[in-house]
Formats: C-alpha cells, sequence, structure tokens
C-alpha cells in the first residue's frame, strides 16, 4: 500500500504542474499597445450651427423652460413645446441633452436620451434623473413650482 501511495504522489507530482502550470502560464513577450486620443478638430469654416443634431439640442427658442429644484441642491431646467410632448431639451450640469419620449405602462412622463444614458421620468408629484448607464440616481425629489404649490396645498397645517 505504501508503494502505491508513493507511486501515486510521484505520477501526480509530475503532471500536476504539466496540467495545472500550463494553464497558468503567461507569455513572456506580451507588450501592451496603447491607444493615444484623438482630437476632433473644427475647420474654420464649420461652425457648431452646421451641425444639425448641436443645432437641436442647443436651440431653445421657441420652448418653454421649467426649473426643478431637488433635493441635495441639484437642479436642472426642462424645455419643452406645449403642443410636441415627444422630445425635450434637460439642460443638466451646463450641458443640453435632446431627450425623446419613450412609452410607459404607468402613464408617467418618460424621456431618455440614448446616447449619454440620461433618464428623466416625470410624474405628479415629482421628477428623477437617472443615469442608467452607471446605474445611477442623479437627482431625485425633484419639483418644479406647481409642483411645489401642489404639495404645500396637500400638507395639513
Amino acid at each position: 500500500m505504501q508503494k502505491f501511495l508513493a507511486a501515486f504522489f510521484v505520477i501526480a507530482g509530475f503532471t500536476l504542474p504539466l496540467t495545472y502550470g500550463a494553464a497558468q502560464a503567461k507569455p513572456a513577450n506580451k507588450t501592451k499597445s496603447v491607444k493615444k486620443p484623438v482630437k476632433k478638430t473644427v475647420s474654420k469654416t464649420q461652425t457648431p450651427q452646421d451641425s444639425p443634431q448641436e443645432a437641436e439640442v442647443v436651440n431653445v427658442a421657441g420652448l418653454t423652460g421649467s426649473q426643478y429644484n431637488c433635493e441635495l441642491g441639484n437642479k436642472f431646467t426642462v424645455y419643452k413645446k406645449s403642443d410636441d410632448p415627444s422630445y425635450i431639451n434637460l439642460q443638466w450640469r451646463n450641458k443640453m441633452h435632446r431627450m425623446l419620449r419613450t412609452a410607459t405602462t404607468t402613464g408617467a412622463d418618460r424621456y431618455e436620451d440614448r446616447q449619454t444614458g440620461l433618464v428623466w421620468i416625470n410624474i405628479p408629484a415629482k421628477s428623477m434623473l437617472l443615469d442608467i448607464k452607471k446605474g445611477s440616481q442623479l437627482a431625485n425629489e425633484c419639483r418644479n413650482p406647481e409642483q411645489r404649490k401642489a404639495l404645500a396645498a396637500a400638507k395639513p397645517n
């Protein structure tokens, strides 16, 4: 029995490094290639208004704006057309986002900017701003002046 165990450990000792070590081996001369960031240059003849996407996002002429104040001091402004609820422009942290309306089963207003991952959800009591790419809330308990008035009227004295 002792000879059997000795033979077993000798065989296992020789094959273990061959199987385990081969799976763990790394190539010796592996070099990493580093990509340098490419700067986007704008020609002198091209202006930001030339780009249709930029002009749509920045231009809020003819839209009504509503300031939302949120908990923790966060603020954003929503610009929308009263006769066209298919999109809004939302200004968050000095950047304008064009957000398209998506359907919901609850009846809440839900607008999404798929490029940046921002989602704005508005219900009669409050609004919230989410980042679905990071899976986090950016602003919660947000209310415009009409929502703040309705909340104050609903509170018992």
